[in-house]
């Protein structure tokens, strides 16, 4: 025996969230390195010009459903249960449109070409995703607004590249830079040139920190990573070769002992 009637529902329709927007910009690496602030143009559903969103012709509104009395759901008598469902005649919106607007069909949204200012945080990564809240496609029923998601696509610099929050730089060297060291001039991304000295017997894939010179974030700091790579001279005059041939002769080292 029941003690009382029960009531399910049929999916009443009420406020319907916006779809979110999925947009990619094309950054240079300075700028993701940095942050910048841009302009992204996409097309998507926005809200209609003409009728504001109300879905009605301009000087008209919508008028609470008959059948529905405005709540956006009835009900249907099964024995012990009461089921609640969509209005068919308003779809559960609670309001009917006689005059629908001729530009989005009673819709209150349109596709149309738009502009965004987006901020583009620094640091951000190639393939990163970045979540603008309440700038994507309008909700229908007085729903909220979706969200906008810009992927980043970032461009490759011709000198620098990156291993997180720490820029990566690859460095020749000469032959003899390695064998007795030398202080090199180091190029950094923000145009200041640094000198990194380097000892002598530098090996060539070393790497070389130079601190401060990577990402600078509210978060985190990060460096410069030089790799130095020995740059074995193609041409040689007579006397660097005489010079050479003389540093092979009275050369005592053996670069092979350890795989004997």
């Amino acid at each position: 025996m029941f003690g009382g009637r029960g009531s399910r529902s049929r999916g009443a329709a009420g406020p319907q969230r916006g779809n979110d927007v999925e947009a990619s910009i094309t950054l240079e690496f300075v700028d993701a390195v940095r942050g910048v602030t841009t302009s992204l143009h996409l097309t998507s559903e926005v809200q209609c010009q003409t009728c504001s969103g109300s879905g009605a012709k301009p000087g008209t509104s919508a008028k609470r459903c008959t059948q529905c009395a405005g709540r956006g759901v009835v009900e249907e008598d099964q024995g012990p249960f009461a089921f609640s469902s969509a209005c068919p005649r308003c779809s559960g919106r609670g309001s009917t449109i006689e005059n629908p607007c001729r530009s989005c069909k009673g819709i209150g949204t349109e596709v149309r070409a738009r502009e965004v200012n987006v901020r583009i945080p620094a640091g951000v990564d190639n393939g990163q995703r970045i979540r603008l809240k309440g700038r994507g496609a309008p909700g229908r029923n007085n729903g909220l607004t979706g969200d906008l998601f810009v992927i980043c696509n970032v461009v490759p610099h011709h000198l620098f590249g990156r291993e997180g929050k720490n820029l990566t730089l690859r460095l020749p060297i000469s032959f003899t830079e390695a064998v007795l060291g030398a202080n090199i001039e180091v190029p950094t991304l923000d145009g200041e040139p640094v000198t990194l000295k380097l000892k002598p017997a530098t090996q060539s894939g070393s790497r070389h920190r130079v601190k401060g010179r990577g990402l600078q974030t509210a978060a985190e700091s990060g460096d410069l990573i030089v790799t130095v790579e020995v740059v074995v001279p193609k041409d040689l005059t007579k006397q660097e070769r005489a010079a050479i041939e003389e540093l092979a002769r009275v050369s005592t080292e053996s670069v092979r002992s350890h795989i004997k």
